[in-house]
């Protein structure tokens, strides 16, 4: 189906733009969103009459997105989660998740703005691309740990997935694997079995 494109869309195209796309896509978003219109010659004739109204719209957007991003540009946010010794977290950070901290920071991202592949599984320091704006996007750092403790010491750029770097050096030396086992030792089955 060729829609007429009413705003800047990544990976399609800008404002005015006549692109064609899978049917699904517009019944389902494009159109029921305001996001496009059909191509046709009456759509056509409409949307050359409300062009001035909407770039002046969509420039309004821009720069009310602009200003938010000049604040959250290059932001970190701690999130404290519980997580295994190897840095695997008991559950994962979402885009609902990281909306709703930008969000008590006191900034109004949705999550459909937060550009996440998939979910974040470990601890440690992530960058996430927020998209205020469709021509507007700026990057926050996320610092995930088990403890606001350890999120500092990560933001000094200290590694916390061994126990040694959780624990520090005092870990207890009869706690190590190879303390329970003796390579050398013979088996002591081998000799009824002789």
């Amino acid at each position: 189906m060729e829609v007429i494109l009413l705003e800047r869309i990544s990976r399609l195209g800008q404002m005015g733009d006549t692109v064609k796309v899978k049917d699904g896509f517009a019944r389902n978003f494009l159109l029921p969103q305001g996001k496009a219109l059909r191509a046709n010659e009456a759509n056509k004739k409409k949307f050359e009459g409300q062009r001035a109204q909407l770039e002046a719209r969509n420039l309004e957007r821009k720069s009310e997105a602009q200003q938010v991003a000049d604040k959250l540009d290059g932001k970190s946010f701690i999130i404290v989660r519980s997580a295994g010794e190897t840095g695997q977290l008991y559950g994962s950070v979402s885009t609902r998740d990281i909306a709703d901290l930008l969000t008590a920071e006191g900034f109004t991202v949705g999550r459909n703005q937060v550009e996440l592949n998939h979910p974040i599984k470990t601890i440690g320091l992530t960058n996430v691309a927020i998209a205020l704006h469709p021509e507007v996007e700026v990057t926050v750092t996320l610092n995930i740990a088990r403890s606001s403790e350890e999120a500092e010491r990560q933001s000094k750029g200290e590694t916390l997935t061994t126990a040694e770097a959780i624990y520090g050096d005092d870990i207890n030396e009869n706690a190590r694997p190879d303390s329970f086992f003796d390579p050398n030792a013979e088996f002591e089955g081998d000799e009824e079995n002789a």
